[in-house]
C-alpha cells in the first residue's frame, strides 16, 4: 500500500502548510527511527497497560487548547495518535476511531462528551499527566501545526484523503451515510509516515 504525493496535497497538510518546521525538526531529528515497513509487523509496539488512554489524550489536549467545540477535540485526537504512530511506532492509546460521516470518530470518547458541543479541561474525566514524554511531546508538536484550525478544516483534511477515505470505501458508505468501520493502524501508519517523510524530504532540499 502506497500513498501518492497527489493523495497528501489533497489531505491538505502538506499543500496548506499546518505542517511546520517544528514537525519537520522531530522527524529529521534524534528521535527519528526510520521508516521500518508497515506498522506491526514484526514489531511489539503496540500499546501496553499502564499507558495513556483516549482520555488522558484528550484531557492533555484540553489543558493545553482550552476551551474547543467537540468536534475540534476529536479530530486532534486523531491526528496525535497518526503522528505519533508513525514518530514512534507504537499506538498513543488502545481506543480506535471509526470512519463516521463526519470524519474519524473514537467511539469511547465520544461517549464520554456525547450532547456537549464545548468542551473545557474538566470536561473529559481524563488525567493529563498519565502521557509519558514521548506522548506528550508528540501531541504538542501536533498542537503546534493544527490546533490554530477550526473544527471544520479539521474535519475537511481527513475528509481528502487517507486512512478514512479508505475505511469508508471497504464499507461502501455514501455520502453522510452511517458508518462503524474501524481506521486500521497499517492505513493510519502507511499515510502519516508517508506525510510526515514527503516533508522532511521537502525540508532538506531547502
Amino acid at each position: 500500500m502506497q500513498v501518492s504525493n497527489a493523495e497528501l496535497c489533497l489531505a491538505g497538510t502538506v499543500c496548506s502548510g499546518p505542517y511546520t518546521g517544528a514537525l519537520k525538526s522531530h522527524w529529521t531529528g534524534v528521535r527519528h527511527y526510520g521508516k521500518r515497513g508497515i506498522y506491526g509487523v514484526n514489531r511489539a509496539g503496540r500499546w501496553t497497560p499502564g499507558m495513556a488512554h483516549v482520555q488522558d489524550v484528550a484531557a492533555y489536549i484540553l489543558r493545553k487548547q482550552g476551551r474547543i467545540t467537540a468536534m475540534k477535540l476529536q479530530k486532534l485526537c486523531y491526528f496525535a495518535y497518526g503522528y505519533h504512530l508513525a514518530w514512534e511506532e507504537r499506538q498513543l492509546f488502545p481506543e480506535r476511531f471509526e470512519a463516521w460521516a463526519n470524519g474519524p470518530v473514537c467511539r469511547e470518547l465520544y461517549a464520554m462528551h456525547r450532547r456537549q458541543l464545548h468542551l473545557d479541561e474538566d470536561s473529559i474525566g481524563g488525567n493529563p499527566d498519565a502521557l509519558d514524554q514521548g506522548e506528550a511531546e508528540s501531541v504538542d508538536l501536533m498542537l503546534q501545526a493544527y490546533g490554530r484550525f477550526s473544527a471544520h478544516q479539521l474535519s475537511e483534511m481527513t475528509h481528502a484523503a487517507g486512512p478514512w477515505v479508505k475505511a469508508r470505501a471497504r464499507d461502501k458508505a455514501e455520502a453522510l451515510e452511517p458508518s462503524c468501520e474501524p481506521l486500521t493502524d497499517p492505513e493510519i501508519f502507511e499515510f502519516f509516515d508517508a506525510l510526515a517523510s514527503l516533508d522532511a524530504d521537502d525540508q532538506e532540499r531547502r
